[in-house]
Formats: C-alpha cells, sequence, structure tokens
C-alpha cells in the first residue's frame, strides 16, 4: 500500500560525515522533493528548523503508524 503522500516520512541519521550540523542517530523530519530524490538526495529539516538538501547515504527511512508521526510531528512543532 503506497504511503500517504500527506504524511511527513521521518529518517535517521547514520553518518554526518561533512555535516556537522547533523547528529548521528537522530531522527529528522524529510520533505518531499522528488527532484532532490532524483539526484541521491534528501530534503531533512535540521535543528534550526530550516530545510537543506543532504545526501540520501546519511540516513534511514523510517516508518512509523500514522498516530506516531502525528505525536512526533506535535512535539517537534511545539518547540519543546
Amino acid at each position: 500500500m503506497p504511503k500517504n503522500q500527506n504524511r511527513a516520512p521521518f529518517a535517521v541519521c547514520v553518518t554526518n560525515e561533512g555535516s556537522d550540523d547533523l547528529q548521528v542517530w537522530k531522527l529528522y523530519r524529510v520533505l518531499p522533493d522528488a527532484a532532490a530524490a532524483a539526484e541521491g538526495y534528501m530534503r531533512v529539516v535540521d535543528d534550526s528548523g530550516e530545510d537543506y538538501l543532504y545526501p540520501k547515504s546519511r540516513f534511514v527511512v523510517v516508518d512509523f503508524p500514522v498516530a506516531a508521526e502525528e505525536k512526533i510531528l506535535a512535539v517537534a512543532t511545539s518547540g519543546v
């Protein structure tokens, strides 16, 4: 079953080589970007709240149930 396009996928950073702004083992929100994906990149929201392109090889995408994604997003956007 295809993932709902309105859901926000998440990825865990597995290496931050060359990217000091990423933390290994941290969960990051991934924004859809077909053009970036075609070139081997992911659009990731970092700690600053801004989104940037990073190589896909630095992340492992994780798929949570909808309820879990909603709770994660609520915490992430609450400023806690």
